[in-house]
């Protein structure tokens, strides 16, 4: 099998602006991509470019693609590490690079026949996303809360890191919202210092939080041992964990509870692979996460976290942050919060073709 050409998307999706500590999106800046093959096969990948947190923009992203896509045809599909490889010769871009990884994969499970969990050797279990709430003022953070629970919601990721006063009062407001049982998990995408870490999380404990991702700036990594020794709360690391590499780091320092893997900076399935190996191997429990992809790209992570032992907790909620149009056809399906891969050969997941028409093409 050998990859014949590649189609090259911008596939932007329209949505209300989402807020993080780190910046606003107001479009998902997505990034479709088909690599076609000489049996009649092509695959399907999306990334989305989320450049406050990874450095990478759609414009860059499609830039890089087309090097990229030139690099591959030729080849054989069909040998993944290979060709993630040869892109790695070029450049360490690893959102862009997910989605070429994606379409590799998809390929590959379509010409076993087999459903992308199947063909990476995972088996059907219960999954249910958590929601989340974009950075507000807390009493509309707390409304937004309450709705969610009453559409039958049992999960909350409450986005903080802006000012921790004002964060300690949004978890405050929720909680109070929400009652007891639901659980709630935190996000500062790296938005306090050290101080105000472990200030935070001390008086948040209170609040029963499950746990709180990325509470500071990677470039306080060399603090992350003494604010988990120190933090009632339960450390998950994002931002600090891009590769296998990273993971094995935060494990042996013991600056982190647990590890969430994305497609968008681990640059695929391959190397979300073997991030989970590291913490399967030491029992450092995982979060299957992403940014703002559409319903093919979120597919896709619940195949690959289908197939991973050591993922528990499920960030998948991204096309339901805002967008206000799903140009998918195919792919999971959502019952309240709970989710259902397809059982069709690959990832089970493509574009709509009436959106497509919409969206600038390159074909390389």
């Amino acid at each position: 099998m050998k990859i014949t050409h590649i189609e090259i998307y911008r596939f932007s999706i329209p949505m209300v602006p989402f807020v993080i500590a780190t910046g606003t999106m107001d479009f998902a800046q997505n990034v479709l991509i088909r690599i076609h093959t000489d049996t009649g096969i092509y695959g399907v990948g999306e990334c989305s470019a989320f450049p406050m947190i990874v450095g990478e923009s759609q414009e860059t992203c499609l830039a890089v693609a087309k090097v990229f896509a030139k690099i591959l045809v030729g080849k054989d599909p069909l040998d993944i590490p290979e060709r993630m490889n040869d892109l790695m010769g070029y450049a360490q871009n690893g959102t862009i690079k997910s989605a070429f990884d994606m379409a590799l994969f998809d390929i590959s499970a379509k010409e076993a026949k087999q459903p992308l969990y199947q063909f990476l050797g995972g088996q059907k279990r219960i999954v249910e996303t958590d929601m989340t709430i974009g950075i507000d003022e807390p009493e509309i953070m707390a409304k937004a809360a309450i709705k969610y629970q009453q559409q039958g919601c049992n999960i909350l990721k409450i986005k903080l890191g802006k000012n921790i006063k004002e964060d300690i009062e949004r978890i405050k407001q929720i909680r109070e919202g929400v009652g007891e049982n639901m659980k709630i998990r935190l996000d500062a995408n790296q938005g306090w210092n050290f101080d105000d870490a472990l200030f935070g999380l001390g008086k948040l404990e209170e609040y029963n939080i499950e746990f709180c991702e990325q509470p500071m700036r990677t470039w306080y990594d060399d603090y992350l041992p003494e604010l988990n020794l120190n933090s009632p709360v339960k450390i998950m690391a994002d931002e600090s964990c891009y590769n296998h590499h990273d993971a094995r780091k935060l494990i042996n320092s013991k600056s982190c509870d647990y590890l969430n893997i994305k497609f968008a900076k681990s640059g695929g399935i391959l190397e979300a692979q073997k991030i989970h190996e590291i913490a399967l191997q030491t029992g450092t429990k995982c979060m299957i996460g992403g940014m703002l992809e559409s319903r093919i790209a979120a597919t896709a992570n619940l195949h690959f976290a289908l197939s991973c032992p050591n993922i528990i907790f499920y960030d998948l909620d991204t096309c339901l942050l805002g967008h206000l149009i799903d140009p998918v056809i195919g792919g999971l399906t959502y019952d309240g919060y709970f989710l259902e891969v397809p059982e069709s050969p690959g990832i089970g997941a493509d574009a709509d073709p009436a959106f497509l028409k919409t969206c600038e093409r390159f074909l390389i």
